[in-house]
Parts: structure tokens; C-alpha cells; sequence
């Protein structure tokens, strides 16, 4: 473990629903009368195991927790408050979240170590979709934190484009739409600073391949997730086939070991604690639900993150 090593990571949290009903979001599947009958026992062991995988990625490669973790599916402020209070990251974090207008009420929000980051302004970018008839189709906000990570400024841009539910042909025009709106973002900093760095990260629903994803590289960007998707490595299973929707994207300029942050490598955390153990789905991720039913796992998909050197 060297003191010179920092991790960021991306994680999909899975549903990270508190019990308590919002009347103005389609959340009641997550409540104690819900269909799925989401209490506090479930609630808190879901955190608990949260708390414990985040606290362990990197923890090969760095003698410290993640500087910044980025993460998607989380209701609200409460359980971020509720997650960042668990045993294994009390102490440690603050974050930033935005309530977006996503109809199931599930947003972005970035984790910091106030010791490594200091945060100087964030945003929340809305992704303007709309239905065949004309009516808002309500996703979540692209989340745009700038900041000092050990005196390099840095864009952290966290994203959760829309899904594959509809099939991935008639979904891709929205993914498309999603990087359009990520290149704006960054076209605009980069109109105020023209020596902004960024790391982009998020569940793109979209392989490392995909065009929605190949836009946004093209943007003076490096995918270090293009080899670990070119060895078969994927963060989540869908009929049996791996996907590797979790990314993290990187400035160029963070490959050179010049810079007082220098990319060195990307992985994927896939411990054997986060898969299914035995059965058909053995190896994928040990979901805490598989359709209507209750199993107890931590998410629906790996982690993945990035160690960056430090230069005293």
C-alpha cells in the first residue's frame, strides 16, 4: 500500500432508497408497506455493506479510503447522511447532491475527503428528454463538482444516463442526447478555463464502444476502460452477458507523470464478497434484488475505479 497512491471510484448503489414515502416520486415499491417491503433492517444492512465495500476499493493499491467516490442511485440527502455515518466511513466524507426531477426520485451525488478535496463550486445540469407526444421524460441531472484533489484543480462530472429498459436501438437516440449534453458542459468550462482537467464518470447504460461513449473520448479525452472492456471485464450482467456500463474518463493530461495527479491504472472492484456465490447467476453481482424478491446483496454492479500518483 503506498502513501503516494489515490483512488477514485464510481459506484451504482442499487436502489439506495431510505423507507420513508415521497409523495412526489415513484418510490412506494421502496417502502414498509411497498411491493418489495424495503424496512430498516434491510435499509441498514444495505448500508452497512455499502460502507464496508467502499471503505476496501483500493485499499491493494492505496494506503487511504477513496479521495473521491462518485455515486448514482441514491435517494436523497438523508441516505447519504445515513451512509457516510456507517462504521467503516464515519469520519471521513462529505459529499454534494442535488435533488434532481427523475420520476423514481433517484439522483447523483459525489463523496469527498474534506482532508484531500477542497471543493470550490458545484452544479447540476438537467437532461431535457421528451416523449412522442411531446411531454417531459424526467432522468436524472448530470453533477458537475470543481475542486482542489491535493491542489490539482479538477471537473468532476458524475453521470446516469438513461437505461436500456426500452431496448438499446430505441434507447440509444437518449444516450445520445446525454453525451451531447456532457460535451456542452465541458465545452463551456473550457470556454472559462481553457486548462480545465476532468474526470468523468458514471453508469452510461453504454459499453466502452457504444458511440454515445466514443463522442465524448473524442473530446481530447482517454477511456482507460477500452482495455479491461477488450479482455471481457464487465461490471454487470444482462442474459448472462457483461456489460461495462461503469466507466471512468480521464484528461490526457492526467497520463503524464509530470502533473502533481498522474493517472497510473483502472480497475474493477470485484471481490468475491460481491458476487453470487453458486446457481446460474454465480460470479455476476450479488444484487439485493432480483425482480420482486429479496436476496441481500449490495448492488446490481461492481465498482470501478482509478489510481492516480501523487507528486510531493
Amino acid at each position: 500500500m503506498a502513501k503516494h497512491n489515490i483512488t477514485i471510484a464510481f459506484y451504482n448503489v442499487e436502489n439506495l432508497f431510505d423507507t420513508i414515502d415521497n409523495p412526489f416520486t415513484h418510490d412506494d415499491d421502496f417502502t414498509t408497506e411497498g411491493k418489495r417491503r424495503w424496512n430498516k433492517k434491510r435499509y441498514f444492512k444495505k448500508l452497512g455493506k455499502l460502507a464496508r465495500t467502499i471503505s476496501k476499493i483500493g485499499k491493494d493499491e492505496s494506503y487511504f479510503l477513496p479521495a473521491i467516490v462518485g455515486l448514482v442511485e441514491v435517494e436523497n440527502k438523508r441516505v447519504l447522511d445515513d451512509l457516510i455515518a456507517q462504521k467503516f466511513l464515519k469520519g471521513y466524507y462529505d459529499y454534494v447532491h442535488y435533488d434532481s426531477s427523475d420520476e423514481r426520485g433517484i439522483d447523483t451525488a459525489l463523496l469527498y475527503q474534506p482532508d484531500f478535496f477542497e471543493l470550490i463550486s458545484s452544479e447540476s445540469h438537467p437532461l431535457m428528454l421528451f416523449d412522442d407526444d411531446g411531454s417531459r421524460d424526467y432522468t436524472r441531472d448530470i453533477l458537475e463538482v470543481h475542486g482542489k484533489l491535493f491542489g490539482e484543480k479538477i471537473y468532476f462530472l458524475v453521470n446516469h444516463w438513461p437505461s436500456r429498459r426500452k431496448g438499446q436501438e430505441l434507447s440509444e437516440p437518449e444516450r445520445l442526447k446525454a453525451s451531447e449534453l456532457l460535451v456542452e458542459i465541458m465545452n463551456s468550462i473550457k470556454k472559462k478555463d481553457k486548462k480545465a482537467k476532468f474526470v468523468i464518470m458514471g453508469d452510461f447504460n453504454d459499453n466502452p464502444n457504444n458511440k454515445s461513449i466514443t463522442n465524448v473520448v473524442s473530446e481530447g479525452l482517454y477511456n482507460p476502460m477500452d482495455a479491461l472492456f477488450d479482455k471481457g471485464l464487465g461490471t454487470l450482467t444482462h442474459k448472462k452477458e457483461w456489460h461495462l456500463f461503469d466507466q471512468i474518463i480521464l484528461s490526457k493530461e492526467f497520463k503524464k507523470d509530470t502533473k502533481k495527479l498522474s493517472f497510473k491504472k483502472a480497475k474493477i472492484y470485484s471481490k468475491e464478497s460481491l458476487k453470487v456465490f453458486r446457481g446460474k447467476l454465480k460470479g455476476s453481482p450479488f444484487r439485493t434484488f432480483i425482480g420482486p424478491w429479496y436476496k441481500g446483496g449490495v448492488s446490481d454492479h461492481f465498482p470501478v475505479y482509478t489510481i492516480f500518483k501523487k507528486r510531493d
